[in-house]
């Protein structure tokens, strides 16, 4: 049995496993890409240019290696258990992946984000892309998204994604922004705050009006039109030739495995949704449960580092280690100050979900539109869960990851309630869809144990 595992390999769990092990502890890091890194950080699978996100992962990643922590990669993880789900008080958790069951004292969740694309006529077409796919293809594959690319949505991230597909030789037809030049502008001193954030964004805007690309403010794309796959993107009216369109309205908390051990939550549209009830030393309402990194909360990828170093330095000290080196609080507070801005920012907008037609599927999994969720909260679906009930919408491979948000947020427009009132889907397993074959093994009828029969 480990002290501490780890759940996820991003900056927050990098940090987090690295801290723990130097103190001692049984560390054990669970992520699912080939190597640690997360979005931001993550590791190419080619000899790429050597960014500031490269550096600042392979420093993450070697003092990773040198702590002594163990890393298992390459693992999806799908189910949990031990803790609050078998026992009251701090059983061990298990944490259960492909081809690694892992049992440990204490569980870090370090899970991370998903990427929020409100629904809009066209959404599902080949060739329409969240940002943070794109992000993948650019940085991980050195791949473009398309030869025509239009670049939408809101938050910093719009803007990183539309650079790089410059600087990789392809063409951005347009930037469309939802935020307004007005809310940059309110910006500015909390990223000012931050000399390398802000020195790094205005990098990516010179790149971009050097290139002549049409920057579009406080606008957002109304269709994607095509036969088959994607042709063209109607902006406000204007249609634009384009075989890409990635797109993303900002960024929500992870937080299925938080869900599953039925923490206590709290929806914060600052934080990007709903995210776990944490103290100061990141431990959520669970015991021996913690949460750092953007899954506990959208403060940054900057942020992120000494989130796990706090989750971790609290876990040590109720394990009864002793932790090394300074505290990272106030790390956290300055770094977390202008994420708070870039969160508020990428906070989800009610006008695109009003925006959305009855005809538009939200869930894309079962085929669920924005008619039928508005027909069954007039039937009595009052919370997720009964809507998902009543519709199927969240029950497909992605779980609601896609279209939970959004379903949400049209239920509780519809019962005229807050969002809060309306709740979230109760965290299942499988956490993320894994073959069965992964799971069962290989047997026959001949490995299956049959009792005895009853006496007569």
């Amino acid at each position: 049995m480990h002290d501490i595992a780890v759940l996820g390999g991003g900056p927050a769990g990098m940090a987090a496993a690295t801290e723990a092990a130097r103190a001692g502890a049984r560390t054990v890091l669970l992520e699912e890409s080939p190597q640690p890194g997360g979005q931001v950080f993550r590791a190419p699978a080619f000899d790429g240019p050597r960014d500031a996100d490269r550096r600042a992962g392979d420093r993450l990643r070697a003092a990773l290696a040198e702590s002594g922590a163990e890393v298992l990669a390459g693992r999806r993880v799908w189910g949990l258990g031990g803790g609050p789900l078998v026992a009251e008080g701090a059983g061990p958790f298990t944490v259960s992946a492909l081809g690694a069951e892992v049992t440990a004292r204490a569980l870090i969740l370090a899970t991370g984000t998903h990427e929020r694309v409100i629904p809009f006529p066209g959404w599902t077409l080949p060739g329409v892309l969240g940002l943070a796919a794109a992000t993948i293809l650019l940085k991980a594959q050195g791949v473009l998204p398309g030869r025509r690319v239009v670049v939408a949505g809101v938050g910093p991230l719009l803007y990183a994604v539309a650079a790089k597909i410059l600087a990789a030789g392809g063409r951005v037809v347009a930037l469309v922004d939802a935020a307004t030049t007005s809310e940059w502008a309110r910006a500015l001193p909390a990223l000012a705050a931050r000399p390398d954030v802000l020195a790094r964004g205005l990098i990516w805007r010179a790149r971009i009006a050097a290139a002549g690309v049409p920057v579009l403010t406080g606008a957002r794309v109304t269709e994607a039109t095509g036969d088959a796959v994607l042709s063209a993107v109607r902006v406000n009216g204007r249609l634009m030739e384009a075989d890409a369109l990635c797109i993303g309205h900002g960024l929500v908390p992870a937080t299925e495995a938080s869900r599953t051990y039925r923490c206590a939550h709290v929806h914060d549209p600052g934080l990007g949704g709903w995210v776990p009830v944490l103290d100061a030393g990141r431990r959520t309402s669970v015991p021996f449960l913690y949460a750092a990194g953007d899954g506990a909360g959208l403060r940054g990828a900057a942020a992120a580092p000494a989130s796990g170093r706090l989750a971790a330095r609290a876990a040590l000290r109720d394990l009864g280690f002793a932790p090394k080196g300074s505290d990272p609080a106030g790390a956290f507070a300055r770094a977390a100050r202008a994420g708070a801005v870039m969160a508020g920012m990428m906070a989800l907008r009610p006008a695109l979900i009003e925006a959305i037609p009855a005809t538009t599927v939200v869930c894309r999994c079962e085929g669920v539109t924005r008619a039928e969720i508005d027909a069954a909260a007039d039937a009595g679906a009052g919370t997720m869960n009964q809507l998902k009930q009543f519709t199927r919408c969240g029950m497909g491979p992605c779980q609601g990851r896609m279209c939970g948000e959004a379903a949400s947020a049209l239920l509780a427009s519809r019962r005229n309630v807050p969002v809060a009132a309306v709740g979230f889907t109760t965290g299942r397993i499988p956490l993320r869809p894994v073959p069965m074959d992964a799971i069962l093994g290989d047997f026959d009828y001949a490995d299956i144990p049959v009792p005895a029969p009853a006496p007569l």
